[in-house]
C-alpha cells in the first residue's frame, strides 16, 4: 500500500489535473460517489448527516449527499459550516447540483450558535460524515470549527471521515487543536503518513483507500 505525505498527494492531484487533463470535477464526483457507497454499506439505519466545509472536502460531501439520497435512498441532511455564497468553485457547482435535484436539506451554519440549532439532526443521525477539512490543513483549528468538531466528538456517534479526520495533520498525525474521532476514514488514491503517526491511529479508525482515478 502506497503511503504519501499531504504535499506528495497534492502533487499527484496536480499532475492528474494539469498534465493528464483529468477534470477536477470528475475527481470530486468519483470521490463523493465512493464516500456515498461506503456510507450506505456501513450505515445500519437510514438517517445520515453530512457536515461540510466550504472547500473541496465539503464538495466531496455534497456529491456524497446527492448519491446517498438519489441512488441509495437514504434520508440525508447537509450542514454547511458557512454560507453557500462562500463555497469555492467545484464545491459550489456540486452544492447547486445537489439543491437542483430538489433537495432543500442544507442548513447554513456560519457560527456555532446556528450550528447547534441543528443538534436534533445530529443526535438522531445513524451516521455522521465528516467533510469539513481535507489534507491541506496546516494550522490550528479555529472557531467555529473548534467548537463544532468538539461537539461532534461528544455525541459518540458513528463517524465516517472523508479523506482525513478533520483537524488531523495528514502528514505528521498531529491534532491541530482538535480533530474528529472517526470510526472509519475513507481516503483517496493513497493512505497518508499522518494516519500512522502521533495521534493519527487514535482518530482515523479503520482506514479504507479508494481509487478515484489519480495515478499513484
Amino acid at each position: 500500500m502506497k503511503i504519501v505525505t499531504a504535499e506528495e498527494m497534492a502533487a499527484l492531484d496536480r499532475h492528474a489535473i494539469r498534465d493528464l487533463k483529468i477534470p477536477s470535477l470528475t475527481l470530486m464526483e468519483n470521490a463523493g460517489y465512493a464516500v456515498a457507497k461506503e456510507a450506505a454499506s456501513i450505515c445500519k439505519g437510514n438517517n445520515i448527516v453530512i457536515v461540510c466545509g466550504k472547500g473541496n472536502n465539503g464538495g466531496d460531501g455534497f456529491v456524497a449527499a446527492r448519491h446517498l439520497a438519489l441512488e441509495f435512498n437514504k434520508e440525508v441532511k447537509v450542514i454547511l459550516i458557512g454560507w453557500k455564497n462562500e463555497v469555492k468553485r467545484d464545491p459550489k457547482i456540486n452544492i447547486e447540483k445537489l439543491l437542483g435535484q430538489g433537495m432543500d436539506a442544507c442548513t447554513e451554519a456560519p457560527n456555532y450558535q446556528v450550528f447547534i440549532k441543528a443538534k436534533s439532526q445530529l443526535e438522531s443521525a445513524d451516521l455522521i460524515i465528516d467533510a469539513i477539512f481535507g489534507i491541506g490543513l496546516n494550522k490550528k483549528v479555529a472557531p467555529p470549527y473548534l467548537e463544532i468538531i468538539t461537539y461532534i466528538n461528544s455525541l459518540n456517534k458513528n463517524v465516517l471521515a472523508v479523506d482525513v479526520p478533520s483537524g488531523l495533520n495528514a502528514t505528521t498525525g498531529e491534532v491541530m487543536g482538535v480533530a474528529i474521532r472517526a470510526n472509519e476514514t475513507i481516503t483517496f488514491a493513497a493512505a497518508k503518513t499522518g494516519f500512522y503517526k502521533a495521534d493519527g491511529p487514535n482518530h482515523c479508525g479503520t482506514i479504507k483507500v479508494v481509487d478515484i482515478g489519480i495515478p499513484v
